[in-house]
């Protein structure tokens, strides 16, 4: 068994338990205890498992399940839109731009009208209904796939269309944010679309409020320092920007009123 499919396995565990045992993973998967302290290390350094006496736990800040667009919708509006402002002022007319599913993009998308000659491409239903509405005269370009639970279009007929598409900006919202483990989501096929939207793209901008700093989340997309701008609210602290700014070149606060 590969490493790779050690980890997913150690991670897996721990999105059903708690903690789990040493002894027990090395029975499991066939390897040496040794083996199992290195990959529960390797894990730790990610921000995917917490070391502890005989085995690993689940790190406190790690999000593995994938709320529903409506609950997560209902979750922070005057931040989501706080975002959604700077980042319009991101836009130039006549731009085209690729939207990656979320709430906070889904704030984004209701502004787009403003900008003429826009075209916006998507993988996100919501968005695209959103670009739908009354008034909104900007051409869109939604991508195929499987739905998830967040409205995300994944798998391989988005990731077919991303690979024909470019675009100036990429506009990204993510699950988690974490200074080791980067930007996470909890589906693996949306992390790889999201990863195929930010290869199509010669701007990666991403849109993550506060409460996503320091989260982890089962499938990483990208490490921070492949971000070009980030886009975030005031809720952060002082530490927690200047640690930002290690990695990101353009860091945007937007004021909560």
């Amino acid at each position: 068994m590969l490493a790779a499919e050690r980890h997913a396995r150690i991670v897996a565990e721990l999105e059903q338990r708690e903690a789990v045992r040493v002894a027990e993973l090395a029975t499991a998967l066939g390897v040496s205890e040794m083996t199992i302290r290195r990959d529960i290390e390797h894990l730790e350094q990610q921000g995917l498992a917490r070391r502890v006496h005989g085995g690993a736990a689940r790190p406190t800040d790690v999000g593995f399940g994938e709320p529903g667009f409506a609950v997560k919708s209902e979750q922070r509006p005057d931040v989501k839109s706080a975002i959604a402002d700077r980042a319009l002022e991101l836009v130039r007319p006549g731009a085209t731009i690729f939207v990656t599913a979320g709430t906070t993009t889904y704030a984004f998308a209701h502004l787009l009208a403003a900008v003429p000659d826009l075209t916006v491409a998507t993988n996100s239903i919501k968005v695209a209904e959103a670009l739908g509405e009354p008034g909104h005269g900007v051409r869109t370009i939604l991508t195929g796939g499987e739905r998830t639970p967040s409205e995300a279009l994944v798998g391989p007929l988005a990731t077919a269309t991303l690979a024909q598409l470019h675009v100036e900006t990429c506009f990204m919202g993510v699950h988690g944010l974490h200074p080791r483990a980067g930007l996470t989501t909890p589906n693996m096929l949306e992390a790889e679309v999201n990863r195929a939207a930010a290869e199509a793209a010669a701007r990666l901008v991403v849109l993550a409020d506060h409460s996503k700093y320091g989260l982890v989340s089962l499938s990483r997309i990208l490490p921070l320092d492949a971000i070009d701008t980030l886009i975030t609210d005031d809720g952060l602290s002082a530490a927690a920007l200047d640690e930002l700014r290690q990695s990101v070149p353009e860091l945007i606060v937007a004021p909560v009123p």
